[in-house]
């Protein structure tokens, strides 16, 4: 039964995340909103809703090792799995006039949020001031590439253009809006139920679950709309988008989360996974820098690493490196 939950929880996400992103795009795109706007905000707000819905689901429920197992899985899926199966279907060009203010803030959000996890519990007011800061880095990004029209607007447009689809009437794309927010919402739901029972029936921690599983379902979004960016030879595309839905899961995500209720850290993540995550966040720099484009091989290498992540998690080395440090 937990199994049946888990996977029909994937398909809700997955396709009520679809249906957010381009609904949104569609009704924003008929209102005349800019295709800044919409790569700056809708995009990288709709791609990260599932992983909103599962971590609040999971904190209000008393399952904070999945809330916060979602937010640092998710990150670290989107930069080994998704990029990683992105660059083996076709290479993704660098332009480090393009990301390199969204990979220095993407940095930065990481270094601040490792730094509110070492303290053991992300609370209201720390949650407030990472969503002031999420703002307020929006609305800088956004009067900045409004004034200059650079390299990074032009790819916060390419992304709007990648998912706006075909004109449609209005009627259609707000049902699309609105039936997506009810799949997210009924797919977050059975994900959190599943995985919380699956989680308890094996002896896995909950932590375990939200960083593997469950971060692997909200990611589905990205990992969908990356591969068929990277199809469409359209790569640089999938580079925006991981760096904007890493920003918004680190300080949008938990941010909003925290509002609602204090998140505990699992000991787990504060000794192991925190430090997983800044690993992988690291080794990107050298191509936002150099330019260089991540390969076929470099994706291949991030996707094993990924493989040894997940296997790590479910062989317990992580939880064992955080007893020896704590």
């Amino acid at each position: 039964m937990a199994v049946i939950q888990i996977l029909s929880g994937f398909v809700l996400l997955f396709v009520g995340g679809e249906f957010v992103v381009r609904g949104a795009v569609a009704v924003a795109n008929r209102f005349g909103i800019s295709p800044l706007v919409i790569g700056l905000t809708i995009v990288g707000f709709g791609t990260s809703l599932p992983e909103l819905w599962v971590s609040l689901n999971a904190a209000l429920s008393g399952s904070p090792g999945i809330a916060v197992g979602n937010v640092v899985g998710s990150n670290m899926a989107n930069i080994m799995l998704v990029m990683g199966s992105a660059a083996l279907i076709c290479p993704i060009m660098v332009n480090p006039a393009a990301v390199r203010r969204d990979a220095g803030f993407m940095l930065a959000t990481t270094v601040i949020f490792i730094g509110i996890g070492l303290t053991g519990t992300v609370s209201p007011l720390e949650g407030l001031a990472m969503v002031v800061m999420l703002l307020g880095y929006l609305g800088y990004s956004l009067w900045h590439d409004s004034r200059t029209n650079d390299a990074a607007a032009a790819l916060h447009r390419e992304e709007a253009e990648e998912l706006a689809g075909r004109p449609r009437a209005l009627w259609i794309s707000l049902i699309e809006l609105l039936g997506g927010f009810a799949a997210v919402g009924i797919g977050a739901d059975l994900l959190v139920d599943g995985a919380t029972t699956l989680a308890q029936a094996a002896g896995i921690a909950d932590e375990v679950i939200g960083l593997t599983v469950v971060a692997v379902g909200t990611s589905l979004p990205e990992l969908a709309t990356s591969i068929v960016a990277a199809y469409r030879g359209h790569s640089d595309v999938c580079l925006g988008n991981v760096l904007g839905s890493n920003i918004f899961n680190l300080f949008g995500i938990m941010g909003v989360t925290a509002l609602v209720i204090p998140v505990p850290f699992p000991d787990q993540i504060v000794q192991f996974d925190l430090w997983a995550l800044l690993f992988v966040s690291v080794l990107l720099i050298p191509f936002m820098i150099s330019g260089r484009r991540i390969c076929r091989v470099e994706g291949g290498v991030l996707l094993a690493l990924y493989g040894g992540y997940v296997t790590v998690q479910f062989l317990g080395i992580g939880g064992v490196v955080a007893a020896a440090t704590g």
